[in-house]
């Protein structure tokens, strides 16, 4: 449908003259009385009655309005989707309530004025493809993984390093200690069932198992974080690692610890990846907000993976 003539026959109907629609759409009455008719026919309807004093909608007019007004406000936003500064940011994030969503969070009060949304793709090929489609903006990531690197037209750049921490139980044997080194965790059972194979979190898990003679264990559907926190309440023996900027909340009786870990602490790399062409106002705020962050160093020598240890590219 021709959605200038619809938009000249909604100019007539609100102001009931033909003249005066041309007027307003610096048109030519001819133009004006061209287009309705050429409205009318596709319609197959007569949309207006024509009178002295000017044009009137008929029964099939007035049906027609409401929906012609709808089409010009659904033009309207598909204008506006794509239109600079106005098209929503797109942010992937691992989870809604993992740190990086924190940062999401704080940069939406810094910014309050930049429409921003939030979404959740599951593993860095999905969010890579994204943000190379251009479905998305950026993401938060953990780079690289083993064997892989990053296609040409990605950027990436380290936010900060998130340090781990252990999680137990009461009644486990490190429930009372202020802080614990990864050499006195060999052999004990760490589970943590959300680590899906092939994700850039599981390779990441995998080398710090393998550097520090861990058991970590991933047997076991994954009900999700509060399923986790239960069983960990309940248990002498597992534990399980959480980021440190993670936020937790569990039941007062569960009484969970959350343990320090250090000589050294492991730390996840998070890093925010985009499209080295993608002109959004909004990433150009959200990559300033993150650089302008105070530097982000544990206090004890860290850890992580060797594939983690390139430094971020040029901006």
């Amino acid at each position: 449908m021709d959605l200038n003539a619809v938009r000249t026959f909604v100019a007539v109907a609100e102001t009931g003259q033909f003249q005066k629609a041309a007027l307003d759409l610096s048109l030519t009455q001819q133009a004006v009385s061209k287009r309705i008719g050429a409205l009318e026919d596709a319609l197959g309807v007569r949309l207006f009655t024509r009178t002295a004093r000017g044009a009137g909608l008929t029964i099939d007019g007035q049906a027609f309005l409401p929906h012609a007004r709808a089409l010009l406000q659904a033009e309207e936003r598909a204008v506006a989707s794509v239109r600079p500064g106005s098209r929503a940011l797109r942010v992937d994030v691992l989870g809604r309530r993992l740190s990086t969503a924190g940062l999401l969070r704080d940069f939406h009060r810094a910014h309050p004025g930049i429409a921003l949304d939030v979404v959740t793709l599951f593993d860095a090929d999905a969010a890579i493809a994204a943000v190379r489609a251009g479905t998305i903006d950026a993401t938060f990531r953990a780079v690289t993984m083993p064997g892989r690197q990053l296609p040409d037209d990605i950027r990436a750049t380290l936010v900060f390093d998130e340090a781990l921490q252990l999680c137990v139980g009461p009644a486990h044997e490190f429930a009372a200690a202020p802080a614990v080194t990864l050499a006195r965790l060999a052999g004990r059972r760490i589970w943590m069932p959300g680590n899906a194979p092939g994700t850039e979190w599981r390779a990441y898990y995998d080398d710090l198992a393998a550097a520090f003679g861990l058991t970590i264990d991933t047997i076991g559907p994954d009900f999700g974080v509060e399923a986790l926190l239960d069983t960990l309440a309940d248990s002498a023996t597992l534990a399980s690692f959480f980021g440190q900027r993670t936020p937790l909340v569990w039941p007062t009786g569960h009484d969970l610890r959350r343990i320090p870990l250090h000589d050294p602490t492991p730390v996840y790399p998070h890093s925010l990846l985009w499209r080295g062409d993608n002109p959004h106002p909004g990433l150009i705020a959200l990559r300033d907000h993150l650089d302008a962050l105070p530097p982000n160093h544990p206090d004890t020598e860290t850890w992580r993976p060797s594939w983690a240890q390139r430094p971020a590219p040029p901006r």
